[in-house]
């Protein structure tokens, strides 16, 4: 196909890449509507990449060169054991084939690459979509106007407004646990005994009764920095609402929910991590209910959904930013081969609807096994923890995302 007009709704990281890949694959016109006014650049929390993804998504240049990564190789599970000194004691350790990104440095990069002819609108906010068979779609506008394109795409995330005309009945799941997040500056852990400073290219994943927390370094704005993300059991009149997915944002922790979580690294970590944590100034540190959701279709009727707008999988999988990206490189290469919107679509839904839907029951189960039944962490040895995997991953191939098929 050449021509057409497309709409994404969302210029954060999928609304980047798709609008990218529909202006290089032969898109007529494409317009970006972000409701955001601020600076996207400045969310700092981390993601990974595994490396295979990220070897397959440089080749179809949905990943641009360039962007600043910390290579990450194994990944140590540890659990708190006084005899064994301040860092803990390491149970298992597994190879980690992946690449630390700061998420406001890879949205840079992906905002950088998008073509000139694309139009990015900020401070637009989507009230509505609706969709008229082959005639195209509109999109309505929060100040009452409507504008009509051949194709809307819904890279809006987990409130996708475009994913409520497609499946309206679809809605976040809540997974009955939290997620605290934070990042410092890892020159804060320099010195004698550094436990993370030591071992720079592995991950740390820190387990007690009822949660694990997985601590890595990303690069940063400033310098290198160590990101951590905390599952647990909600805390109690912690003010948090489970009826929507929402969070405390950076800067809205309150001093009760500071707290919690002070109590919590002082109760179950060791005491090197729990210091480490520590350092993370309130500024930095939020906290959010985990949710998923699975839809039953991701295309249909000039309205198609790319990244969490498609489906929302728990962080435990580390694949959210490849997938977006996957998704971007299928939606050009579906146009490439496409003679029309509907066989874009159709070819769509086929190549990622299945995909997305397996990776929500992966973060399903391994949710469940690290958070929320876990084992007796202390009584583990090397063999239990990989038997304990292989039983998590169910014939996956591992975590990260699958590859693309050819």
């Amino acid at each position: 196909m050449r021509g057409g007009t497309v709409a994404v709704v969302g210029g954060s990281i999928a609304g980047c890449a798709v609008a990218t890949a529909a202006a290089r694959a032969g898109a007529g016109e494409v317009v970006v509507l972000e409701r955001t006014r601020g600076r996207l650049e400045d969310r700092g929390v981390g993601l990974c990449i595994h490396d295979e993804r990220a070897v397959e998504l440089g080749a179809s240049g949905a990943l641009p060169a360039g962007i600043a990564a910390h290579r990450l190789e194994r990944r140590r599970w540890v659990v708190r054991d006084d005899a064994s000194g301040p860092g803990g004691r390491v149970v298992w350790e597994q190879p980690f084939p992946f690449h630390s990104y700061h998420w406001g440095l890879l949205w840079r990069g992906l905002r950088e690459s998008v073509p000139a002819s694309v139009v990015y609108r900020q401070g637009e906010t989507v009230t509505g979509v609706g969709a008229d068979g082959s005639a195209g779609a509109e999109v309505r506008l929060a100040g009452g106007s409507v504008e009509r394109f051949d194709l809307v795409v819904g890279a809006d995330g987990y409130r996708s407004v475009v994913r409520e005309a497609l499946c309206p009945r679809s809605r976040p799941h809540y997974a009955g646990y939290v997620c605290w997040r934070g990042n410092f500056d890892a020159a804060l852990l320099a010195g004698p005994g550094g436990d993370a400073e030591s071992v720079p290219e592995a991950v740390t994943t820190v387990c007690y009764a009822g949660g694990t927390c997985v601590v890595y370094r990303i690069p940063g704005p400033d310098g290198p920095r160590v990101n951590w993300v905390l599952y647990a059991p909600p805390p109690r009149d912690g003010g948090l609402r489970f009826d929507d997915p929402t969070s405390f944002p950076p800067g809205g922790l309150t001093p009760g929910l500071a707290g919690h979580l002070g109590a919590l690294l002082e109760r179950e970590f060791p005491p090197y991590w729990g210091r480490a944590l520590a350092l993370t100034a309130p500024a930095d540190t939020f906290v959010q209910p985990i949710y998923d959701l699975e839809t039953d279709r991701t295309a249909a009727g000039r309205l198609l959904l790319a990244g969490d707008a498609a489906t929302v999988v728990r962080p435990h999988n580390t694949s959210g930013a490849a997938k977006a990206l996957q998704d971007a490189t299928a939606f050009a290469d579906g146009w490439r081969r496409a003679g029309s919107f509907e066989e874009l679509l159709r070819g769509y839904e086929d190549s990622r609807g299945a995909g997305g839907r397996e990776l929500v029951a992966l973060a399903r189960r391994l949710g469940r096994a690290q958070v929320e039944e876990t084992p007796s962490w202390a009584a583990m040895n090397g063999g239990g923890m990989a038997a304990w995997w292989q039983g998590q991953l169910a014939g996956a191939p591992g975590i990260g995302g699958r590859a693309m098929a050819p």
